[in-house]
């Protein structure tokens, strides 16, 4: 590699890092928050309602919106002491808040209309991914003669300025219909007799905005872009990421892998800095050969037309899906043996993920292969950079994510 381009490497490398130590570690996924909600079969035709929230943004938002002052300090006294049973005694103690936040912005209505809340027992404490969350339980009363169920949330919007992007997970089972959706500020409702293709679709649409909205993800991608050689290259790493998280998803599903995300997401950050730093040292070893195949005669044999590099690159990318894997069921809050009634959304959500892969990589790749044809220089130089300024921005994260700065 030639002085010059060593130069503008570490000059991008440079205000990369630059950049990234005046922002927050949560650039990657942003402040964010999920709700949990079961629907089930109430008694005497009623329908009950378990939602999960989480518990620090719960005492905030219901002490803010219902100005309730005490709620806050006990409760926030509470959550910095971990004292699991002060913060259950906190919200039991200020219930008529901490429902009335819920009820004013999660509803379920039968054919139109309103269905009556109440409150059933106390308000509960859990933890999901090592993270505090308050379990509240809602028996819904509807008019008789009921067919269409809707179920809306509007939890924690952006409009209070404590989290952005809040979905909500909600799992049914009733009046003989099972299924999930997923609920945020643009389709904040759905209907119990959805049809499976509606269901479909919209897990399908989670699985491509989730990646969209991930930069660290979209990072990883860009990543293994730059490095790959040839577009089967690149359309086999892409296909092995998502097949290894959808092995995660199966697992976790099963609930033999629970993994705290505080251990998942420095490994996927440093997921970013490895595979970009891959590129980086090839481009240092062989120089304006980084992106040739090596013609050691083992090129080509095989089906797949892989050199011995390509294949140790797919096992490493296959390796990095498998945790990036736990960091999406993490965003679906999938780390118990219920999401099975998930399943079926999932592998959609998992089909959304690679439909947006393949999308990117057939914008980004052959504007990449026309480059390197006409301009070989100029390309080396813009998979170089975008390598060293992506490599960059995985060390900083993961040292962000590992050390809680």
């Amino acid at each position: 590699m030639s002085r010059h381009l060593r130069r503008a490497l570490v000059g991008v490398t440079a205000a990369v890092i630059a950049l990234l130590s005046v922002g927050p570690s949560a650039q990657a996924h942003g402040f964010t928050s999920t709700v949990y909600a079961d629907v089930t079969s109430g008694e005497g035709g009623h329908i009950r309602t378990r939602l999960e929230l989480e518990y620090d943004l719960f005492v905030v938002s219901a002490a803010d919106s219902e100005d309730d002052d005490s709620l806050f300090r006990t409760g926030n006294a509470a959550f910095e002491d971990g004292d699991t049973d002060a913060q259950a005694a906190a919200l039991n103690a200020h219930a008529k808040s901490a429902v009335s936040y819920v009820t004013k912005r999660f509803s379920v209505t039968s054919d139109g209309a309103a269905c009556a809340p109440t409150q059933v027992g106390d308000l509960t404490m859990g933890r999901r991914e090592g993270v505090p969350y308050a379990g509240l339980l809602l028996d819904w009363s509807c008019p008789e003669g009921g067919g269409d169920r809707e179920v809306r949330s509007d939890l924690f919007p952006d409009a209070e300025t404590y989290v952005t992007g809040t979905k909500t997970i909600v799992t049914y089972e009733i009046d003989g219909r099972s299924g999930s959706a997923a609920l945020d500020a643009g389709h904040p409702s759905f209907s119990m007799a959805q049809s499976w293709y509606e269901r479909f679709w919209e897990f399908f649409r989670l699985g491509a905005e989730h990646l969209l909205s991930g930069i660290d993800h979209i990072l990883f991608l860009l990543a293994l872009i730059a490095g790959s050689r040839r577009l089967r290259e690149i359309v086999l790493a892409a296909t092995s990421f998502t097949l290894a998280h959808s092995v995660t998803f199966m697992l976790a599903a099963l609930g033999l892998v629970d993994v705290p995300s505080r251990g998942v997401e420095p490994v996927i950050a440093l997921s970013i800095a490895v595979v970009a730093g891959w590129y980086l040292w090839r481009i240092r070893r062989r120089g304006g050969h980084a992106a040739d195949l090596d013609l050691d005669g083992t090129a080509g044999r095989d089906h797949f037309s892989l050199d011995r590099a390509g294949w140790t690159r797919l096992v490493v990318v296959f390796c990095f899906g498998l945790v990036h894997g736990l960091g999406f069921a993490g965003a679906l809050g999938i780390d118990e043996a219920f999401s099975w009634t998930l399943l079926w959304s999932l592998l959609v959500f998992n089909v959304g993920i690679e439909a947006v892969q393949l999308a990117i990589i057939a914008l980004v790749f052959p504007l990449l292969t026309v480059l390197r044809r006409r301009a070989p220089t100029a390309g080396l130089w813009a998979t170089g950079v975008v390598s060293a300024g992506v490599c960059a921005m995985g060390l900083v994260w993961f040292t962000q994510r590992l050390f809680g700065v």
